[in-house]
């Protein structure tokens, strides 16, 4: 891939670079050059409205973030908690091939997968903007497919919610699994794609969650990894 093309993408998504589909317009010729197809608008905002129907009335609409959309929700929220998330646990399980890394020198991203627990941010959309913030999340979330959305429980320190989470589909060709750190460290080492440099992504993670008082050893370690790797 011909990283001098990079600018046409344009870093990480803005929320309203998503709605109105500039993000998508840049995104697709990236995507396309890895061979991942790109899900269809209509069907990532038709998933949004069937697991919308499975709410309550009343219920408030939360959605839980544990990588990205800690350092950059693109979405308008009312209110952030800390929250735990019991039965998942964060982890690099993606080969990112267009966003922080390339068909040559791919790079890995996080996602959720089975098993002990998951600590990250519960965002709270106010009930008059559920619909449109929402799209924003899951244009974004859905694009390649990589992700299932689904309904979590999560515990605070205010009180436990339901909300939405996006964990790894493991049928997507990007699928890596459960790789060695030292692999891991590696691939993330010099990987960049149309979004940016892989290690910035796990840095930037490490930070936010270092930020609201969030330890995960896993991150952690592989930051001080690629950090070693690359002689800084």
């Amino acid at each position: 891939m011909d990283l001098s093309n990079k600018k046409k993408w344009g870093g990480s998504p803005s929320r309203e670079d998503l709605l109105s589909g500039a993000f998508e317009a840049r995104a697709a010729q990236f995507i396309r050059d890895a061979n991942i197809p790109i899900k269809p608008r209509e069907e990532r905002l038709a998933t949004k409205d069937r697991l919308l129907a499975e709410l309550d009335p009343d219920e408030d609409v939360w959605v839980y973030g544990y990588g990205s959309l800690i350092w950059n929700p693109a979405f308008h929220f009312a209110e952030r908690r800390v929250a735990k998330l019991h039965g998942f646990h964060r982890r690099f399980v993606f080969w990112s091939t267009s966003g922080r890394g390339s068909p040559d020198r791919p790079g890995m991203m996080l996602a959720l997968e089975p098993g002990g627990c998951c600590s990250g941010v519960a965002y709270r959309i106010a009930p008059d903007a559920v619909d449109t913030e929402l799209s924003s999340i899951f244009l974004r979330e859905l694009m390649t497919d990589s992700y299932k959305p689904r309904w979590v429980r999560l515990t605070t320190d205010q009180g436990n919610m339901r909300a939405l989470t996006f964990s790894a589909n493991r049928k997507h060709v990007n699928y890596a699994g459960r790789l060695p750190l030292q692999e891991v460290a590696r691939n993330m080492t010099d990987a960049e794609g149309g979004l940016g440099t892989c290690r910035e992504y796990l840095f930037n993670t490490t930070e936010h969650l270092l930020e609201l008082g969030i330890r995960d050893s896993g991150l952690e370690t592989l930051t001080r990894m690629v950090r070693a790797l690359r002689g800084e």
